[in-house]
């Protein structure tokens, strides 16, 4: 059932397959340096690019722009507090700030961090503490045909192994990203939530949930977690962020708003310290980078995100995509997430090796085969980690109709017909980064 209709439109255009190939070629075959205008269908990320509702839209308009104390925060104070279950909130531009406040606070140098799998923002944010990111991933989040309900979860046996070879001292953080980006978007269960916050507390770490996406994961959890099967998505909310010291929230994602984020605490100590580093990196603390209206419309969105017909019909046209693009044999991460499809482009472009980055070559020729824009999260995106060869099809919240999606299916299918012409790319221009060098970087296709 469709739960929403249009208020107001944009008008996009195809450029020409021409103008694709000049524009794919300026950009250094990476589309995040394409002019947006030379898109047609965008998934490049669900962050910040979905459609506000009109009571978001009204708190825009009503959005109080005070320095300090403004009412816009006490809205996104009280939408946290009711939502999510954290008394204290420290506000910054986006989930990175967020995170620069929160991981610059916890780290130093030499500590180790735990992950389910640390995003790409987040394992750059470990590494600038000079601290050590080291994923955690259960082993079916690395098969894209298992068929298993939490497949985002955190392996203790893992986490544990680590501990043991480095010692509990040198790990003062755990994270458990919900759901998990890295691992194809995958759910991550209450149960192994419960039982991290348990380890967690055996070796006297901070434990952080990323919840950037936790109103997707919620509703997961009452679909596939038999204890939580007659329980609201609020509810499962509230149950699972109640584990963790502290969340770190991007709120252009599950927080439907196009700007914003946050840290989230009930320990006193923890909330005072970020304060600080937030004034010195992100603004006051009723602030945070944002404009007055920005914060009202946030608060707003997190309210809307655990709506029960919200959830149902985002996460089924996200599905509906998955399954046509599996109909017509693109290979498909199963099962389909809640804020985008990934493609296995290793299973497509099988004669493209892993370091000519066939993950890449399959976002460029949906950028020239028909102005689709995806990302890469596989190699590229990820150097020196042991992770699928994924293109992620991230879908706009309340954007995008099925005429849009029928054009993305007929574009990967004529890709797919044409595979055996593909070939891979090599780097010729490299950040001085490496966790964010899929953001910038430059690319030239291999010689064939």
């Amino acid at each position: 059932m469709v739960a929403y209709k249009s208020k107001m439109v944009e008008r996009i255009t195809l450029p020409s397959r021409d103008q694709r190939e000049r524009a794919l070629e300026a950009a250094g075959y990476n589309v995040f340096n394409l002019d947006a205008e030379a898109v047609f269908v965008d998934l490049l990320t669900d962050s910040g690019t979905g459609a506000m509702s009109d009571a978001q839209w009204a708190a825009l308009i009503r959005g109080d722009e005070a320095y300090a104390g403004s009412r816009s925060f006490d809205r996104l104070e009280s939408a946290v507090a009711d939502v999510m279950g954290f008394d204290h909130v420290v506000p910054a531009h986006q989930g990175r700030g967020a995170e620069n406040v929160l991981y610059g606070t916890v780290l130093s140098a030499g500590d180790v961090a735990l992950n389910n799998t640390h995003f790409d923002t987040t394992r750059a944010h470990v590494a600038n503490q000079d601290a050590d990111p080291v994923d955690c991933p259960v082993p079916e989040a690395h098969d894209p045909d298992a068929d298993a309900p939490f497949k985002g979860n955190l392996s203790l046996e893992r986490a544990r192994s680590v501990v043991d070879e480095v010692g509990a001292e040198r790990v003062p953080l755990v994270i458990q990203t919900i759901t998990n980006n890295s691992a194809a978007g995958q759910p991550v269960s209450v149960a192994n939530t419960r039982r991290v916050r348990e380890f967690a507390d055996e070796i006297d770490a901070t434990f952080v949930i990323d919840a950037c996406r936790f109103a997707e994961n919620a509703y997961f959890v009452t679909q596939r977690e038999a204890e939580f099967a007659s329980a609201t998505v609020a509810e499962v909310a509230r149950e699972q962020l109640g584990y963790a010291d502290a969340v770190v929230m991007s709120g252009k994602k599950d927080g439907l708003a196009n700007v914003g984020g946050f840290v989230a605490t009930d320990d006193e100590s923890l909330f005072e310290q970020c304060k600080q580093r937030a004034i010195l990196y992100e603004g006051f603390p009723t602030y945070g980078g944002m404009a007055g209206r920005d914060v009202a419309a946030l608060a707003v969105g997190l309210r809307e995100a655990v709506e029960e017909s919200y959830l149902e019909d985002r996460i089924a046209s996200v599905r509906d995509l998955g399954s046509r693009l599996a109909e017509v044999g693109i290979p498909v991460y199963t099962p389909t997430s809640g804020h985008a499809v990934y493609l296995d482009a290793g299973a497509a472009f099988p004669h493209v090796p892993a370091n000519e980055f066939p993950g890449q070559a399959l976002v460029c020729e949906l950028y020239r085969e028909g102005g689709v824009r995806g990302v890469e999260l596989g190699s590229f995106a990820f150097p020196e980690t042991d992770r699928p060869e994924l293109v992620r099809l991230a879908v706009p919240r309340r954007t995008y109709h099925r005429e849009h999606f029928d054009h993305v299916v007929e574009t990967a299918a004529a890709v797919l017909e044409d595979r055996r012409d593909v070939a891979g790319f090599e780097i010729v221009s490299n950040p001085s980064m490496p966790e964010l060098r899929h953001f910038t970087a430059r690319l030239e296709p291999c010689p064939t």
